[in-house]
């Protein structure tokens, strides 16, 4: 299942024999999904992150702190991220077309992000609007 909020969980749950494996929900350090997340882990179902670096046309990358992270670490801002998520239990599946990022992608093993570098990643939190062109769980006509 994807995109499901908390109040979708809890409907899906009233009925259901069985309690989803994953959910697969939007986020990234301006979307941290936190709240969501402790649910799901709370409920046994893992979370997998869509746009785990942030999407097509976005600046997360670039963002000041994710870079002054790499260079502490000698990695890329993606491998941060990518990291993070790790650290926090996420399933993360960056999406890539170019070799060495998807090379790249798969270094994130060789170290750890620590409490306070995590909670400063955390903080980045903006709660961007969630869903792209209107793709809403809870608007969107099936």
């Amino acid at each position: 299942m994807n995109n499901f909020a908390q109040h979708h969980l809890d409907l899906l749950l009233r009925d259901a024999k069985v309690v989803p494996a994953v959910n697969q929900i939007q986020c990234h350090p301006y979307f941290t999904q936190q709240p969501l997340a402790a649910y799901c882990e709370k409920l046994g179902i893992a979370v997998e992150a869509w746009s785990p670096l942030g999407g097509t046309g976005g600046n997360l990358l670039d963002d000041p702190v994710l870079k002054k992270l790499a260079t502490k670490y000698a990695k890329s801002a993606a491998q941060i991220v990518l990291r993070w998520d790790l650290q926090r239990g996420i399933i993360t599946i960056p999406k890539s077309t170019h070799q060495a990022r998807i090379i790249a992608n798969t270094d994130i093993y060789g170290f750890e992000l620590s409490k306070d570098d995590m909670k400063t990643i955390n903080d980045l939190n903006q709660n961007l609007k969630p869903y792209p062109a209107g793709w809403d769980p809870d608007t969107i006509d099936f």
